[in-house]
């Protein structure tokens, strides 16, 4: 009897491993809970197995003998097997029947349910729940492992490997599906009817596709027949005749569904459609195509890798083909953009001494203000794209280490790029040459330390139009820089630090610049005769140096107050004077040559003028520095005298500095002009100001030019600028919140600069699957409160201001105060915008405004930007989870770019 039921059990487990996850989706289809057991499981391979009068069917035994060789049978474990109000063994019809609480056991395998039925006669097994008067509980529930299902009843042949399941409810891939009545053929194929499938995790769905049968191969696909929507119950008009559901743990590849729209210049389109290929499980490759009537098309390629422990990356192409106006008339125009982005990080588990990384961006420098499908806000607003890619390693057991980097920066505005491919760095850590025994550093000489670092560069400047071209590399800068500094500290004084150092530079050049005078070229006044530059390719070298001595100190003063909570302020000052001198090194390289047709009117020229590293220092620089740092803090009492509370520290303000230089070597202007920046934060950090201010102390004539005759209040304001960035939410006005968890914190009391741009969104198919997206990262439900006296919202601002003032007049660069946040009407609504004011030019800046609805298994977006060049709406309302992404709906209106 132990070994039939073995068998029982080990079946038992085979169909509900099949069965997944499994919850109550509700009452319908629960038959009779009566535990008698008298009837025959039919065998029929093409009709439904029907339970009747809730009876096992009667099953008639074969006549023919069985094989002689019986199996082997295997136990791994102990069987055990318990009910809380009896177990009746029936011997003469060899079944065992557990009645309320019933629970058997096997390794670790548990079954419990109401009513557990094992017939070892018939090769059944029958567990159900509970019907009484206050309805329908203790469910069949299997457990294994990790993996737990429920149903309403079970009903199971172990030998034929058929069974019956009423009321289940099983969840593949994020799929949620429930069938009253569902037939398990085999290992492989399962038939359903009365199939309903969402992936809402509620008892009651919001929405689910309804259809009459189905059928499922667990971890492989679902296929349905005619089907149809049902919103909270109520069917839709959407209506489709069969369907195909994937089903599998890994990625699959597959098509891709567009979206479609009309634009004002483009005419209908075509967005975001094409394929997704699942390469491998460390990569894969998504194909996106765009295709608009007036003959505008794009194409784009993204790919994502990810391998555990060693790295992770992404990788894009865009490029688009924009047409505007029709062939042929005046207004016609056709152009052609591009944008490549890679993003490469290295987990620093994988190599301690090596690190590579890659941070990519790179492209038409129209591409983000004429893109027809992709809208980033950080760079439409803003004219500069870089990017870098860098290897750095350190030589362990030496003070070496190298780092390699190929960088590009581009200009949008001037369409100029600089690229250095590629840049080469060897440092070597600070060493001590004198140092004692086991590092001693006491007196000066010990205390003398020594770096040395060499630099390599590769430099292209170009343009836009001569990118990816071979003259490109036309006008190349190339150079090799070698720098060594020592430097020591003494006291002095006894309250002052000395400390001098020596600077050395080495410069090697692999060309040089020669000019020669040529009689048929034009110079600058248009007369024939000018000098002009012939590039020579040899090796070529310069060498300078220079020493300092600085002398500081700190000096504190303090303040202390009896009465109140501010016990004291203290101010620190960090006076600094130091003293530099360089000879004139250019006198040993400089050359002449003739610039006009007059003999006599030569020109002084350096052959390394055009060095990535400049040319030699000209003149003497003999000069005498001098700075001036303040920092102001106060010392608090808690609120409670009486606390156990240390008083706390507050900065009131992090710098307040002054410098300028003195030149002794100079015949006029010896003053270099005094140099002032401040910054502090104010109200619990949520104000971050900062200041910076240039005074001149010379005049100008009446062409704006510095002489040597100082102003007669002593400075002149020249240039002044301020920003400010302040930060506020709802949570700063609750009382007993300390905010002690604000993201914003960077650390050292400081607020990061609020992002006052808002997000970046992409045009179609975003919404839903972007994972960029905020919104789709919360997924938890949340309740809606009938009555909220609270509105949850937070507030970004940014001002900033440019003053300049170069003697003749005076004029204000920048006037603007930027402003974003969002307000939560209830958990679930939420608008946002992000926009500015110019006070400058008296008009708004860019504006967009977001509202966005959590609607539980469906999510709903609409961005609108209202006026502008960027003027354009987004609307999009689609099921959350990736498995059902095709279930939405979006329309936008694209700007209209202008291309020219």
């Amino acid at each position: 009897m132990r070994a039939n039921l073995t068998y029982i059990l080990l079946a038992f487990y085979l169909l509900c491993s099949q069965l997944s996850t499994a919850q109550d989706f509700g009452k319908k289809g629960i038959p009779s809970q009566k535990p008698k057991i008298d009837s025959v499981f039919t065998q029929s391979k093409d009709s439904l197995i029907s339970l009747k009068n809730n009876a096992l069917i009667n099953k008639k035994i074969d006549t023919v003998a069985n094989d002689s060789i019986k199996p082997k049978e295997v136990i791994d474990g102990i069987i055990t097997h318990n009910a809380e109000d009896y177990t009746i063994q029936d011997a003469k019809n060899k079944t065992i029947t557990l009645y309320n609480k019933a629970v058997v056991k096997y390794t670790d395998i548990d079954l419990q349910a109401g009513i557990i039925i094992l017939d070892y006669k018939n090769n059944m097994v029958y567990a159900k729940g509970i019907k009484d008067s206050t309805g329908y509980h203790q469910r069949p529930v299997f457990k294994q492992g990790s993996q737990e299902s429920e149903q309403d009843s079970i009903l199971f042949n172990f030998k034929t490997e058929k069974a019956l399941v009423y009321g289940v409810k099983t969840v593949q891939s994020g799929i949620i599906t429930y069938g009253e009545k569902t037939k398990r053929v085999n290992d492989s194929t399962i038939y359903m009817r009365r199939l309903r499938f969402t992936t809402s995790q509620k008892d009651n769905p919001d929405y689910y596709i309804q259809t009459g049968k189905a059928k499922l191969v667990p971890g492989k696909k679902i296929i349905v027949g005619g089907s149809n929507l049902v919103l909270a119950d109520v069917p839709t008009p959407v209506y489709l005749p069969f369907a195909y559901f994937p089903l599998t743990d890994k990625r699959t590849s597959g098509f891709i569904i567009p979206s479609w729209g009309e634009s004002n210049s483009q005419g209908f389109f075509m967005q975001n459609g094409g394929y997704y290929f699942a390469l491998s499980d460390y990569f894969d490759l998504t194909v996106l195509g765009d295709l608009y009537t007036n003959g505008s098309w794009g194409l784009r390629a993204d790919s994502q890798y990810y391998v555990r422990y060693k790295f992770s990356g992404n990788f894009s192409v865009r490029y688009e083909n924009i047409i505007r106006g029709i062939r042929g008339l005046s207004d016609y125009s056709k152009s052609s953009n591009f944008n490549i982005r890679w993003s490469h990080s290295q987990d620093a588990k994988s190599s301690p001494n090596s690190r590579f990384s890659a941070s990519v961006n790179l492209g038409s420098s129209t591409y983000y203000r004429q893109s027809l499908n992709e809208f980033n806000n950080s760079q439409f607003l803003t004219n500069t794209l870089s990017s870098s890619i860098s290897y750095y390693k350190k030589f362990v057991g030496t003070p070496f280490n190298m780092s390699v980097t190929a960088t590009h920066t581009q200009n949008t505005n001037t369409e100029t790029i600089t690229m250095t491919l590629p840049s080469l760095q060897l440092n070597m850590d600070r060493i001590y040459p004198f140092a004692g025994k086991n590092g001693i550093k006491k007196n000066p000489i010990q205390k003398m330390g020594l770096n040395y670092s060499m630099q390599g560069q590769y430099q292209i400047n170009t343009t836009d139009d001569e990118f990816l071209t071979a003259k490109m590399f036309n006008t190349a800068k190339k150079g090799i820089q070698h720098n060594l500094s020592t430097n020591t500290s003494l006291k002095a004084f006894k309250y002052f630090t000395l400390s001098p150092s020596v600077n050395y530079k080495d410069v090697w050049y692999f060309d040089k610049i020669n000019k020669r005078y040529d009689p048929n070229a034009l110079n600058k006044d248009g007369n024939l005769g000018a000098a002009v530059n012939d590039t020579i390719s040899g090796f070529n070298r310069y060498n300078e140096y220079n020493f300092g001595v600085s002398l500081s100190t700190n000096i504190y003063g303090t303040f202390n107050f009896k009465k109140g909570r501010l016990k004291g302020i203290r101010h620190t000052i960090r006076p600094s004077i130091s003293y530099g001198y360089r000879p004139d090194f250019s006198k040993n390289y400089d050359l002449q040559v003739q610039q006009s047709s007059d003999p006599n009117d030569l020109l002084t020229y350096s052959p390394f003028e055009n060095g990535i590293y400049g040319r030699p220092g000209s003149g003497i620089s003999n000069s005498i520095g001098i700075t001036l740092n303040n920092v102001l803090e106060a010392k608090v009492a808690p609120k409670d005298p009486d606390s156990d509370e240390e008083d706390k520290k507050i900065t009131l303000l992090n710098n307040l500095n002054f410098s300028t230089s003195y030149n002794i070597a100079a015949d006029s202007l010896r003053w270099a002009p005094v140099r002032a920046n401040a910054g502090t934060r104010l109200f619990k950090d949520k104000l971050a100001l900062n200041m910076n201010a240039s005074f001149d102390p010379y005049q100008v004539n009446s062409k704006g030019q510095r002489i040597d005759k100082f102003n007669s209040n002593l400075l002149r304001l020249t240039n002044f600028g301020v920003t400010a960035n302040y930060s506020i939410s709802s949570k700063d006005f609750e009382k007993g919140k300390d905010n002690k968890d604000d993201k914003n914190n960077n650390g050292n009391g400081a607020q990061d600069t609020p992002d006052v741009f808002g997000e970046n969104m992409g045009v179609t198919n975003g919404f839903g699957s972007n994972p960029n997206n905020k919104q789709n990262k919360q997924n938890e439900t949340k309740e809606t409160e009938l009555y909220r006296t609270k509105i949850p919202w937070t507030l970004n601002l940014a001002y900033s201001m440019n003053y300049t003032n170069n003697g003749l007049k005076s004029d204000i660069g920048s006037n603007t105060l930027m402003f974003s946040g969002d307000v939560e009407l209830s958990p679930k609504w939420k608008v946002g915008f992000s926009s500015g004011y110019d006070i400058k030019d008296n008009a708004f800046t860019y504006t967009r405004l977001n509202f966005s609805r959590d609607l539980d298994s469906w999510r709903f977006n609409f961005n609108w930007t209202p006026f502008g060049i960027n003027s354009s709406y987004y609307f999009y309302i689609g099921v959350k989870s990736s498995v059902l992404s095709d279930l939405k709906w979006d329309k936008n209106k694209p700007p209209d770019r202008v291309l020219f």
